[in-house]
């Protein structure tokens, strides 16, 4: 075939096209194993960081198994329902009316015996997605820990919420007040929530951040009402 002409080279490029693909394909499948499993153990780490365990890609599969004892999904009723927990599409289920929610719950048993409920969340923030999670005391109330992320905050402003200065914050607040449902909230320095809610300060000069993960909270934690009110209620017996 003669190389100067146009048929070699559209016959050249069209093997190099397949040939690249082809490498490109087999890398990608090789890869994916390793990918995966990076991706669950980022998401055992930022499980037991809001139960206050610091942990590493090295030993966070270790450390996950030996606090967390259990996982299960729940319905917007409290009643278990088939899934996997750990492989729930939380992204996806946001989107979706309360009672057709497929709801997450991990317990972690701590080391003085307690248990605490761990569950996903997951908003927007200003220039993208942010997630989290938040460990609940066995009451069903009171905020054990918390841990929250962003896809691209602004440096020094929104993306401040994933600092222990931010999300310390949640410590000790309570979903429950005088026995009636109230979602956290967070609120700019110095105002308060009408409805008597517990609240957090709101990043300086991070509003819509704070406005997202406080809409976060609520649109997350209020399906799962019904489950922490029968913990609470256990909690009395």
């Amino acid at each position: 075939m003669n190389k100067q002409s146009n048929v070699y080279t559209v016959v050249y490029a069209s093997v190099m096209v397949v040939v690249v693909a082809a490498v490109l394909a087999f890398t990608a499948m090789s890869l994916k194993g390793k990918q995966n499993a990076n991706i669950e153990i980022d998401k055992m780490i930022q499980i037991l960081s809001s139960i206050n365990i610091k942990s590493t890609a090295d030993n966070a599969q270790a450390e996950y198994k030996n606090y967390v004892k259990e996982a299960f999904v729940i319905n917007a009723k409290g009643e278990k329902v088939e899934g996997d927990a750990f492989n729930i599409n939380v992204a996806a289920q946001v989107k979706l009316p309360f009672e057709e929610r497929k709801l997450p719950v991990f317990v972690a048993t701590l080391q003085d015996g307690s248990t605490k409920y761990i569950i996903p969340m997951y908003g927007a923030g200003l220039w993208g997605p942010i997630w989290g999670y938040i460990s609940l005391d066995a009451n069903g109330s009171t905020v054990y820990g918390a841990y929250f992320a962003h896809q691209g905050e602004t440096p020094g402003l929104g993306a401040e919420i994933d600092k222990p200065k931010f999300y310390e914050q949640f410590i000790g607040k309570n979903f429950f007040k005088d026995g009636e449902f109230k979602s956290i909230t967070v609120e700019k320095v110095g105002q308060k929530p009408m409805n008597g809610a517990d609240y957090v300060d709101a990043i300086s000069g991070g509003t819509i951040t704070s406005q997202g993960v406080s809409a976060m909270i609520n649109e997350s934690v209020t399906p799962y009402e019904t489950f922490f009110k029968s913990l609470t209620n256990n909690q009395g017996e």
